[in-house]
C-alpha cells in the first residue's frame, strides 16, 4: 500500500472514503428530488395553470359585454387579430384590456381554439364559421346570426355552457 504523506492515509482508504462520500452525495441529490417533486406535485394542485386564469379573465372582460364564445367557434387567427387590435374590436374600443390582460386571455383562447385551413378565409364573425355551421347543420338560425343569437337555444351560454339546451332543442339530432 502506498503512503499519502499529505492525507496521512493510504490509497486504498482514500478510495474508501471517496467511495462513502459519493454514496451520501447520491443519496443527498435522490432526497432533493423527492423533496423538489413533492413541493412541485403540491403546488400544481393549488395554483392554476395561465389557461385557467385565461379563462376566468375572459370570461370576466368578454361576457361583460356579450355573450362568452367559446373559443373552438372561432379561429386561432381570429382570436389572435381581435385581441392584437383591442382598440377596434367591431367599432369599440376596448380600453380597460391591458397588456398582463390580452396575454392571460390569449392563452386561453389559444390553447383551446382551432386553426384554420390552408384555403379557408379568417372568419370575423360567427355566421362565417366553418365550425359553427358544422355545429349547427339543420338548425335555421336567425338572420342575422350575432352572437346574441345563442341565447335562444343554449340556456347556459354565460358560463360557456352550451351543451345545456332549451326544451324544444333537447332531444333534437
Amino acid at each position: 500500500m502506498l503512503f499519502n504523506s499529505y492525507t496521512g492515509k493510504t490509497k486504498k482508504t482514500a478510495k474508501k472514503n471517496l467511495a462513502k462520500r459519493g454514496i451520501w452525495w447520491l443519496v443527498l441529490i435522490f432526497w432533493s428530488m423527492a423533496i423538489g417533486s413533492g413541493i412541485s406535485q403540491a403546488q400544481g394542485t393549488s395554483e392554476a395553470k395561465p389557461a385557467e386564469i385565461g379563462k376566468e379573465v375572459y370570461l370576466e372582460h368578454c361576457a361583460s359585454c356579450h355573450i362568452p364564445i367559446p373559443p373552438e367557434v372561432l379561429p386561432t387567427q381570429t382570436w389572435q387579430e381581435l385581441l392584437e387590435k383591442p382598440q377596434n374590436h367591431y367599432g369599440e374600443n376596448l380600453k380597460d384590456i391591458i397588456s398582463i390582460t390580452q396575454r392571460l386571455i390569449w392563452e386561453y383562447l389559444r390553447l383551446y381554439s382551432r386553426p384554420l385551413n390552408p384555403e379557408e378565409k379568417t372568419p370575423m364573425y360567427i355566421a362565417q364559421s366553418r365550425y359553427f355551421k358544422a355545429l349547427h347543420p339543420r338548425v335555421e338560425v336567425p338572420k342575422p346570426v350575432n352572437h346574441q343569437s345563442c341565447n335562444s337555444c343554449h340556456i347556459g351560454v354565460q358560463n360557456l355552457d352550451y351543451r345545456s339546451l332549451t326544451p324544444p332543442w333537447e332531444n333534437s339530432p
